[in-house]
């Protein structure tokens, strides 16, 4: 029971993105931009093994080489030589997709497939009767980790808390702050580094990677003494892989649609280059003027989830095509934010001076390179941007569409009234909930900021704080930033606060409109939306690891924070029960009393999204980190056992999810567009196809950026 978290369900759903029909109303042109981006990121994506942890890139690259000289229908011969059974070589396809699919392998996933009879398969390969040595060795660098339930091994986290490869294995959480103050000393962001850590004489000795194909100097690079340390700033790191992307952005800036588009490429080649945040944001700035594209696309690094410290970008690229429908309802919801913006719980001081109206798509994904898939993203990251200048959001309408179908007979820990209304309206209020999330929520709020020269962005003299009453007296100073003030919690802090946007506002008959929800239907929406809210804050518990007591998944510490929240309301709002299942193992049931969402969970979560703005406006670290990590806290005590309810959840756990992707060849003059079907073999499938004409050459050097930092994690 304790290792069950560990285990992979054999029947892992598996469903293939469809863009057939939104790729073929490309014209030739914008099919060539599409495919030369899709390129930079798939290469770019690659980057995500080597953050991730110190075996992932081995482990793929192990994958790979079985799987590009036998098919997953050819290898079972081999596996029937090896010893397993026909259900085990069934059970072991599955185990080896979450390493592809989502480019990762930290947070290990089991089967009963035991490690011994994994090695025979390998040994009974093509693969490795044709190179024994190297495929032995490549066993030998990741067959411990890749089976291991250590402690430090089965997440990820800083010091002995979990694995990181954004940082050497002796770094904590004291070396993350301490370099976050060197950075912020020399005014460089953190998106696009990894930390490693020596001691010299005594001394200690910090390496700042910078993401860069070059290796050659510049501002800020070489070595520095600060306080009672060394910290040397090199760039280079991803070498390889960075030159992919830019080759292939350089080849996709011939088929840009616009001015905006070249621009916009060129200054993330300089970037990816150079190793110049500065200029991604550049960059971002042409793509935020780069209005309703066809063909729409963001890569770098862009989410700080992964790292335990919140600073670091994981690498990210995806290219999309518009879904016209679907985007006509999110732009009426654009046309609609400056009326609904006032509707929020802050004082009018609180929100931005002006709202910048954003680009609001919903796309269908030809290509989705990172750690996962979500349903909707609101970028750039920068802060400075998003307050002053705008922002984007797409809602990706093809994920949507397959992530959260839900079948009954696997629902769980919902009253059998509720679960046929459940499935029906998922669909539509998830709809409305990820429009919310992401215009009103992460784009609304201000951030109180005097900069380098002494201007404030508010008056000092007459701003309160709603809560007290006082004048503030406290805000972000220079090249301080929401992520590196707020550092740990700070990812999902701001995915709670939007979380309860969504929330608050779905109440509201316009949006609902907007949206085409009316009258009774428009109830069932609200009702549902609200119950899917706490339902996944109580699934949210799987990501959460009593030994370290941590979270491991910033969207579901935020949906726990928000049950928490609803709970402590009272009044009968929500329910949790404890019981006793069908099949006579440990249940529960959470039920929501549709009579009080509009009085006592609409006030309760007036009163808490309020004080979660003041404290991210004022930079209220202190009042922001006791308010969250209060409500995060997972404890025996209370009126809820929710360590025990923890274990109840983790037994009756459904996978999440993987997606299959196409892929794009150059064919003559036309692009040709490749999809598989969705399942463990079509999977498999599109990443041995991915990398037609590098593929060794691309695994070598992930093998080589692995080796030459396996020392930092012994």
């Amino acid at each position: 029971m304790v290792d069950s978290q560990y285990y992979l369900p054999n029947d892992i759903g598996i469903s293939a993105l469809d863009c057939r029909v939104a790729f073929r109303l490309l014209s030739p042109k914008e099919q060539m931009y599409a495919h030369y981006l899709s390129r930079a990121s798939w290469y770019g994506g690659l980057i995500v093994l080597i953050q991730t942890s110190p075996e992932s890139a081995n482990i793929y690259v192990l994958l790979q080489k079985i799987f590009r000289l036998q098919a997953p229908q050819q290898l079972e011969a081999a596996a029937t030589a090896a010893g397993l059974s026909a259900e085990e070589y069934q059970v072991k396809q599955p185990v080896t997709t979450p390493k592809l699919a989502n480019i990762r392998s930290v947070f290990i996933f089991h089967n009963n497939v035991l490690s011994e009879k994994f090695k025979a398969l390998v040994w009974e390969s093509l693969a490795f009767k044709q190179s024994p040595g190297d495929m032995e060795t490549l066993w030998g660098c990741c067959c411990e980790p890749l089976y291991s339930l250590e402690d430090k091994q089965k997440q990820l986290g800083l010091g002995e808390k979990g694995i990181s490869a954004y940082f050497s294995g002796n770094c904590c959480l004291e070396d993350a702050e301490f370099a976050q103050k060197f950075l912020d000393s020399k005014n460089l962001s953190a998106y696009n580094t990894r930390l490693f850590k020596t001691e010299i004489d005594g001394k200690r000795c910090y390496e700042v990677r910078l993401a860069s194909a070059e290796k050659g100097d510049e501002v800020c690079c070489g070595k520095h003494e600060f306080e009672d340390s060394v910290f040397s700033v090199k760039r280079g790191d991803y070498a390889f892989l960075m030159e992919k992307v830019c080759q292939n952005l350089e080849k996709a800036k011939d088929y840009a649609a616009n001015e905006n588009q070249k621009r916009m490429l060129e200054e993330y080649i300089r970037s990816f280059t150079c190793g110049s945040v500065e200029a991604h944001k550049e960059g971002s700035r042409y793509w935020i003027k780069d209005k309703g594209p066809i063909v729409e696309s963001y890569i770098g690094f862009i989410e700080s989830y992964r790292d335990p410290f919140g600073s670091r970008g994981e690498f990210e690229g995806f290219v999309a095509v518009v879904n016209k429908a679907m985007s006509a309802r999110f732009a009426q919801l654009v046309s609609s934010a400056e009326v609904l913006l006032p509707e929020l719980p802050w004082p009018p001081a609180f929100e931005k001076d002006i709202f910048l109206k954003p680009d609001f798509t919903s796309l269908d994904v030809l290509t989705f390179a990172g750690s996962g898939i979500p349903a909707g993203i609101n970028i750039p990251n920068y802060d400075d941007i998003r307050q002053t200048e705008g922002f984007k959001n797409v809602s990706l309408g093809n994920v949507l569409a397959v992530a959260y179908a839900t079948q009954k007979d696997k629902l769980t820990f919902l009253e059998e009234n509720d679960k046929d209304l459940y499935i029906k309206w998922k669909g539509p209020s998830f709809e409305v909930q990820v429009g919310l999330h992401e215009l009103l929520g992460h784009g609304s709020g201000k951030l109180f900021v005097q900069d380098d020269k002494g201007k404030y962005n508010f008056d000092q003299t007459a701003v309160r704080n709603p809560e007290t009453g006082e004048l503030i007296s406290s805000w972000y100073k220079g090249s301080e930033t929401w992520d590196s003030k707020f550092s740990t919690i700070a990812s999902s802090y701001e995915e709670c606060r939007a979380e309860c946007v969504g929330l608050y506002l779905c109440l509201n008959k316009q949006v609902l409109s907007i949206f085409g929800h009316e009258g009774e239907d428009a109830e069932e929406v609200v009702y549902v939306n609200w119950l899917n809210m706490v339902r996944a804050g109580l699934l949210g518990l799987e990501f959460y690891t009593p030994e370290s007591k941590s979270w491991r998944q910033a969207h579901m510490q935020a949906r726990f924070v928000i049950l928490r929240v609803l709970l402590e309301a009272g009044e009968g709002l929500v329910g949790l029960r404890e019981c006793t299942g069908a099949d006579g193992r440990p249940d529960a049931v959470i039920t929501l009393d549709r009579s009080k969402i509009y009085t006592v969970g609409k006030s309760t979560i007036q009163r808490f999204l309020c004080k979660l703005q003041v404290h991210k406006s004022t930079a209220d670290v202190e009042g922001g980190r006791a308010l969250y990590e209060g409500y995060s806290a997972v404890t025996a005590d209370g009126t809820h056992n929710f360590l025990r309810l923890r274990e109840t959840v983790l037994l009756r756990k459904e996978a999440r999810k993987m997606f299959v992707q196409a892929n794009t060849y150059i064919k003559g003059d036309a692009v040709e567009l490749v999809e598989y079907e969705g399942s463990a073999a079509g999977l498999i499938q599109s990443f041995v196809e991915r990398f037609p004409d590098d593929a060794e050459e691309v695994e070598a050097q992930l093998r080589e950026m692995t080796c030459m930092d396996s020392s930092c994690w012994c």
